[in-house]
């Protein structure tokens, strides 16, 4: 299966976190594509440090809910522990599409939900993937991009992971 993860981290060495979270998805989930690299500003809750945010494709053989589970052991592994909604973190790994299928439990929501507002997640996820189309929404990536009002900065970076 096809999958897209967004990953960000704005506490710490936020280049290693990063890097360290990519290292540990195979072989579960094999990296295809990484985007470049972006530094944003924190969208929710102002007051913290700014982000690195990356897009990857991957493939994988996993279940959506197997994904999120190895995911969240991902970053408890990297030392994520839980904090305010939208507070900082050493490292953020949402799922953002499996496939093209579409998952709705408590706890589990695919595609990512807001994906479509989040800039910091869409402009990376366009560079790998501008021709995927939303299964819910039925536009591409790129047109979602395009249509988004960018009130955060999101600024590409010259870092290589």
């Amino acid at each position: 299966m096809d999958i897209y993860l967004g990953l960000g981290s704005n506490l710490g060495d936020r280049v290693l976190n990063v890097r360290t979270a990519l290292s540990k998805l195979p072989p579960d989930i094999i990296v295809e594509a990484v985007s470049p690299v972006y530094e944003t500003e924190p969208q929710y809750l102002k007051n913290q440090p700014e982000f690195l945010n990356i897009a990857c494709k991957c493939k994988t053989t996993l279940s959506a809910r197997e994904v999120l589970t190895f995911l969240k052991k991902v970053e408890t592994d990297l030392g994520r522990t839980e904090t305010e909604r939208f507070g900082p973190r050493i490292i953020d790994i949402d799922l953002l599409f499996y496939g093209t299928e579409r998952v709705n439990e408590p706890d589990l929501i695919v595609p990512h939900p807001r994906l479509s507002e989040r800039a910091f997640a869409l402009i990376p996820l366009a560079d790998i993937a501008p021709d995927f189309v939303h299964p819910v929404l039925k536009s591409t990536i790129r047109k979602l991009k395009e249509k988004l009002n960018v009130s955060e900065e999101v600024r590409k970076t010259e870092i290589t992971l």
